[in-house]
């Protein structure tokens, strides 16, 4: 699996906007944690898990949930604080191998994407959680 992750589009151009004084930016209360088969992008991408009682994970935007960062070499990496439980598959769902951060519950705007630590192939009736650290979200 490939370690790559990234920043949404919506984000970066919020995050500028807001360090230059162009605009205001408020971060999303909760934040929706999404599960993917393929790759996602800084423009949504990938191929978000559909079916089977999938549904994105409703996360608050905290300290808790998301502790802070650390910077080595000029990358920030942060990792999810808590685990994230997705319940029982009713239906396949494939291999997960990344996650996705959104301020919707369905559509929204993306905040960050990322790989699992983990990739593992969701069938029917398995559970599915991302173990505390299991997530990486990075900034370059």
């Amino acid at each position: 699996m490939s370690a790559t992750s990234g920043k949404g589009n919506y984000l970066s151009k919020a995050l500028i906007e807001l360090a230059l004084g162009t605009t205001s930016f408020t971060p999303a209360v909760t934040l929706y944690c999404a599960l993917y088969t393929a790759t996602p992008s800084a423009t949504g991408g990938g191929t978000e898990v559909t079916g089977g009682s999938y549904a994105r994970v409703a996360v608050t935007n905290n300290v808790t949930n998301f502790p802070a960062s650390s910077l080595v070499t000029g990358i920030t990496t942060l990792l999810n604080g808590t685990v994230i439980d997705f319940g029982n598959a009713t239906a396949d769902w494939g291999a997960i191998g990344w996650a996705a951060l959104w301020d919707a519950s369905s559509s929204g705007n993306l905040y960050y994407w990322g790989p699992l630590a983990i990739t593992r192939t969701v069938l029917n009736g398995d559970g599915f959680k991302i173990p505390v650290g299991g997530a990486t979200f990075t900034e370059i």
